[in-house]
């Protein structure tokens, strides 16, 4: 009985694994920049010591500016795995999760053109355990999405009235 239970959990972590890079391989180029992002800066802490991986998605916003520009609005989960910091491998496979450490909770605001995160407006990235996640935290990231697409479009729309 409890070799069975065993074998189950192990069947069920090597499935939740699996999906976890299947749920990355699934987003867009752009989204993928945007988690690309947030663990670069994730890894240039001296703090983080394991390496992290893509979960899931919690929410994503994309706001089409024209002329080829976008705006992205990114929140979700990274795991921490049992592969130290600065470890190339995507695979959970061969990085398994940690389940004693707590999920990063990761929100991103940035602007593509061409394909490329541009410089201008800054990027914006918050990552903090998803315990000590406050709504004044949310509240900020969503402040920060409004700003940087607000700011941009009365631009637009400006340039677009005075033709």
């Amino acid at each position: 009985m409890a070799a069975g239970l065993l074998l189950l959990v192990c069947v069920g972590a090597v499935l939740l694994s699996v999906d976890a890079q299947h749920s990355y391989d699934e987003l867009s180029d752009s989204f993928k920049k945007g988690v690309d992002l947030a663990l670069d800066q994730l890894n240039s802490h001296s703090a983080v010591k394991n390496h992290f991986l893509f979960l899931r998605s919690v929410d994503k916003i994309e706001h089409d500016v024209g002329y080829g520009g976008l705006f992205f609005y990114h929140h979700f989960y990274l795991k921490p795995t049992k592969c130290t910091k600065g470890t190339t491998h995507s695979d959970p496979r061969i990085c398994p999760f940690r389940n004693d450490r707590p999920l990063m909770d990761c929100a991103v605001c940035y602007k593509v053109y061409s394909g490329n995160i541009e410089a201008e407006p800054s990027p914006y990235v918050h990552c903090i355990q998803k315990p000590r996640l406050t709504q004044e935290m949310k509240d900020t990231r969503m402040q920060n999405w409004r700003k940087m697409t607000y700011a941009t479009g009365a631009a637009t729309i400006m340039a677009l009235s005075t033709g």
